[in-house]
């Protein structure tokens, strides 16, 4: 897929760019994003460098991911990433996607990334056909839950050893998020289980 630039309100969300690799190394030195995402502990410029200049085109033109760096429209300093990781699901009949993000510490609390979450759903459900948009944290990742609770994520459960982080299995919480959560339309008709 070509690369896509969305933007919201305060929000610009693009592609990364080489420009923001020492911004990227500079918010995964907190030990909270390296403590709840996977990205790598100790983080190096060389895995920021790998990650603007490789993972991220890569994921754009194989179709496994999509994601976007975060930028304030305001005066252009990174918020986080967001975008939709593994999408081995997106091409198929089932038509599901993953929302990942993080966001540098001194983001947080403006609510830059439920604003950035709630546009890349809206792209997903409109543009690309996501019936079913999937969001997974592990458990005690309470700003995560947070943020997907305000994007209008239900939480579904706690799936066991669902996560492999540092070595370790650990339990997640999933939520999900459907097109019609949002009153829009989708290809497949929902039948949702009558409850008692």
């Amino acid at each position: 897929m070509e690369p896509v630039t969305l933007t919201t309100e305060r929000l610009l969300l693009r592609p990364l760019e080489p420009r923001d690799t020492e911004a990227v190394y500079t918010a995964c030195q907190d030990p909270d994003i390296q403590r709840w995402t996977s990205v790598p502990s100790p983080y190096t410029p060389e895995h920021a460098q790998t990650f603007v200049e490789r993972i991220s085109p890569d994921g754009w033109r194989t179709d496994t991911q999509y994601p976007f760096g975060v930028f304030t429209k305001a005066d252009g300093r990174l918020v986080g990433t967001v975008g939709l990781v593994r999408l081995a699901l997106l091409h198929t009949e089932e038509r599901q996607a993953e929302l990942g993000y993080w966001t540098a510490r001194e983001q947080r609390g403006h609510g830059y990334t439920v604003e950035a979450a709630r546009a890349t759903c809206q792209w997903a459900f409109t543009a690309l056909g996501v019936q079913r948009m999937e969001w997974y944290a592990e458990v005690g990742n309470a700003g995560s839950r947070a943020v997907a609770l305000k994007t209008g994520f239900r939480m579904e459960g706690t799936l066991r050893a669902r996560i492999v982080h540092q070595g370790v299995r650990r339990d997640a919480w999933i939520g999900a998020l459907l097109p019609s959560d949002w009153s829009l339309e989708t290809a497949t008709p929902y039948l949702p289980h009558p409850r008692p």
